[in-house]
């Protein structure tokens, strides 16, 4: 997916005109380890960047999320209410947690394409 950005952070963002789908990275989920629960924001909310939004909460830790880009949810991952493994299962898929309407698509300059990312999780191995 080559329209999709990382922030340091291990969340991603895959553009589709102004709306960003956000979730977290295959790294973060295998960090994490089994996913039990997803607290999910509401939707209409205004997001900052840098602000955490949602938690994603494992058999290990409780790990909030934090936004790539500012904006206002226009929806939450639902399904993930009723099966918060998808994030395991297909953290860059059916696991995506929200979708923001951005404020501004100048933010999406500040993270990193696919091949940054890449280079940043060599150097935390």
């Amino acid at each position: 997916m080559s329209n999709v950005k990382y922030s340091k952070d291990h969340e991603w963002i895959a553009m589709d005109g102004d709306v960003g789908t956000i979730g977290i990275t295959e790294y973060a989920q295998e960090q994490l380890g089994d996913v039990v629960f997803v607290e999910l924001p509401d939707v209409g909310r205004e997001i900052s960047k840098g602000d955490d939004f949602a938690v994603v909460e494992s058999v290990k830790a409780a790990s909030e999320i934090y936004a790539p880009v500012s904006g206002e949810i226009v929806e939450a991952n639902e399904a993930l209410n009723d099966n918060p493994a998808l994030i395991n299962e297909s953290a860059m898929g059916d696991g995506w947690i929200v979708k923001v309407k951005l404020s501004d698509t100048g933010e999406l300059d500040d993270l990193m394409d696919a091949g940054a990312y890449q280079e940043m999780l060599k150097e935390l191995e």
